[in-house]
């Protein structure tokens, strides 16, 4: 139970909070950073999962082998006893992961779409 505890927290590294740095009222926007920063790291979006399985070892070798194919999308490994689970990218839409689902058929035969939270880019500046 201890292990599946660290894997999970060392594993999922998406974040589960919404941070808002240094927000002070203003009076003509409602929100002002200061200094110009302001990071919402998460929302409800779509994740593809390619692999879930008993077996650590060949969770990671299928995240590899994905980040081969694919460097650009981000991929998350998370354990839930008993199983690994290796779902892909960051989607807002549902559409847009269909479409990664249907390119991934060919490389990855068990494909699901979930709705979870997502990383979101960071906003560096806020402009009035």
């Amino acid at each position: 139970m201890f292990f599946a505890f660290l894997c999970f927290i060392n594993l999922t590294a998406f974040g589960q909070t919404t941070e808002i740095k240094k927000v002070l009222p203003d009076s003509a926007m409602g929100l002002k950073s200061n200094p110009n920063t302001l990071k919402l790291t998460t929302e409800m979006g779509y994740r593809v999962q390619v692999f879930y399985g008993l077996d650590r070892r060949e969770a990671f070798n299928e995240q590899n082998r994905f980040k081969s194919l694919y460097p650009n999308l981000r991929s998350y490994i998370t354990y839930k006893e008993p199983n690994y689970y290796l779902r892909v990218g960051d989607f807002k839409t549902r559409l847009e992961a269909q479409d990664l689902l249907t390119e991934l058929r060919a490389n990855f035969p068990t494909l699901f779409i979930f709705r979870e939270k997502i990383n979101l880019p960071e906003v560096d500046s806020i402009k009035p």
